[in-house]
């Protein structure tokens, strides 16, 4: 047989009356978010009273346009950017390569010579 014991566990309390539950819905605060209707999104996103007008939305079209042009250009030149920093790179350790077999080549004809 097993040694453990078996656990005792407490009881639930019984539910709430309808009494008691209608006293804390009368009790609660009439902006409690739990009793308020959810809010309804707009179904119709049309112009509101004072929003800008067709000239200025098209304006802001434009204005927004312009910049996301801007920052696509400011992307592809730092691509560019950045392609040809790593062909520099690449160029930059040829030479040094090419540097260092040139003095090798200099430093070996010099101690034929002497």
């Amino acid at each position: 047989m097993s040694s453990k014991a078996k656990r005792v566990l407490p009881t639930r309390p019984d539910p709430p009356s309808l009494e008691q539950v209608l006293a804390d819905v009368r009790g609660a605060h009439p902006a409690d978010p739990v009793f308020l209707p959810p809010a309804e999104p707009r179904r119709d996103p049309g112009p509101s009273p004072g929003s800008p007008g067709p000239a200025r939305q098209e304006a802001a079209a434009a204005e927004r346009e312009r910049l996301y042009r801007q920052s696509r250009s400011y992307v592809e030149m730092n691509q560019r950017l950045q392609e040809s920093r790593e062909r520099l790179r690449e160029r930059r350790e040829e030479l040094q390569q090419a540097g260092a077999a040139l003095e090798r080549g200099i430093s070996e004809m010099r101690q034929k010579a002497f």
